[in-house]
Formats: structure tokens, sequence, C-alpha cells
């Protein structure tokens, strides 16, 4: 794995990101409008891109330790007093998602209506901060870092 160049990957993650965010919006946009075969469809699509991210995550970061003997890239600039917390909100948030995530789903798959209404109202806004952190934090780790 070491002779393989993988350094593209924050990007496609950030990307990922940036569409699973796009896709959580759609997908309350469309529930507004009670368009629920649209808003499933579009919720399991921003699941599916989440967890593609994820895959693409710990690929990056397997790599990165085999090819660079750390896993971690630090971050230098001049913004540490926002970087750091908001990393630390990011990733602590991050590990919820996929439970509220696939907690979701069975409720909507179940036409639990009425407490995947209630399960969405705090797990919406927790994996939409984790989707947009992700694409910030790219860009401050590896646009905005002297290296």
């Amino acid at each position: 794995m070491k002779d393989l160049d993988l350094s593209f990957l924050p990007t496609v993650n950030a990307s990922l990101n940036a569409l699973a965010a796009v896709l959580l919006c759609v997908g309350v946009s469309l529930i507004k409008q009670k368009r629920i075969t649209a808003h499933k469809r579009v919720m399991l699509a921003a699941f599916a891109t989440s967890c593609l991210f994820l895959v693409f995550y710990v690929t990056h970061y397997v790599w990165r330790a085999s090819a660079t003997g750390t896993a971690h890239t630090q971050y230098t600039g001049p913004l540490r007093a926002v970087y750091y917390p908001m990393l630390l909100s990011h990733i602590l948030l991050a590990m919820a998602v996929p439970v509220l995530a696939i907690w979701l789903i069975r409720l909507g798959l179940r036409r639990d209506d009425t407490l995947h209404r209630r399960v969405a109202k705090f797990a919406f806004p927790i994996w939409l901060y984790v989707s947009v952190t992700g694409v910030i934090i790219y860009f401050m780790l590896y646009h905005l870092n002297p290296h």
C-alpha cells in the first residue's frame, strides 16, 4: 500500500461530505413538501455517500500511516483556537452519526413516522454539522495550513 499515492483522497472525502450536506438539505426540503418516496431515496443516498466517505477516510488513514509513519496531518495555521475545538466537536459528533442514521433509516422503513420525526429533529443538525465541518476542516488542513 506504501507504493500507491492516495493523497487525493482528502479532496474526495471533502467532496463526499459536501454532497452529503446537500443531500441532507434536499431530503429535508422534500419531506416538508410531503414527497415521501423522493425523501427516502435522497436520504438513503446521503447515507450511502457518508458510508463511502467512511471507507475512503479509513483507507486514507491507513495509507498515510503506512506511507509516512503517521496517520495525522498537523494543523499549524493561525486559526488553531478555532480548528481544534471544531475538530474535537466534529469527531465526537461523527461517532454518533452512523448510529443515528441507521436508527432513522430503520424507523423510516418501518414507517414509524412519529418517532422518526422526533429523532430526526436532533439527528439532522448533528449529521449536517458533521458534514459541513468536515469540509471546513479539509480546507483548513489542506489549504490554509502552512506545511
